[in-house]
């Protein structure tokens, strides 16, 4: 392990399923590159893993969701892409919405104007056809891998 480093960084993400088996992601545009990955964000000292969730689906999609269950929790060793000094956990839940979607959900991957700091947009890919290489980071890979493993098997 890296001896530089000294600090954690946890980030919290939601697994959401429609009833054609597919799975909600995010297209975004943060830290000066495209990423694609699971709805969710960095959980603030003094929260627990739900309440970021809670808070980060009410920043993000505008609405509130339910946490169904916990799905996985990262079990390796992943540095932070962006931060040579921090080890990065992923907790993700299996969550719905509590009411009908009253965001914009797009057909196409990166459906936003400009390539700017903050762009999001969001869309539903199905399990079956997707491959882990079409998320960005290591542990979303992973997740992808045992979403599928969960529900098409």
């Amino acid at each position: 392990m890296d001896k530089n480093i000294n600090r954690y960084i946890i980030r919290v993400y939601a697994i959401i399923l429609n009833a054609d088996k597919e799975v909600l992601i995010s297209d975004e545009f943060q830290m000066n590159m495209k990423m694609t990955k699971f709805p969710g964000g960095g959980m603030h000292f003094g929260e627990g893993p739900v309440d970021c969730l809670k808070r980060e689906a009410v920043e993000e999609f505008g609405q509130e969701i339910k946490i169904l269950e916990h799905f996985y929790t990262t079990d390796f060793f992943q540095q932070a892409q962006f931060y040579n000094d921090a080890q990065l956990l992923s907790i993700y839940y299996l969550a719905e919405f509590t009411s009908p979607v009253k965001f914009k959900i797009s057909g196409k991957p990166f459906d936003f104007k400009h390539e700017e700091n903050g762009a999001q947009s969001f869309r539903w890919i199905k399990l079956e056809n997707t491959h882990e290489n079409e998320l960005t980071f290591p542990i979303d890979k992973n997740v992808i891998a045992l979403l599928k493993d969960k529900y098409l098997r």
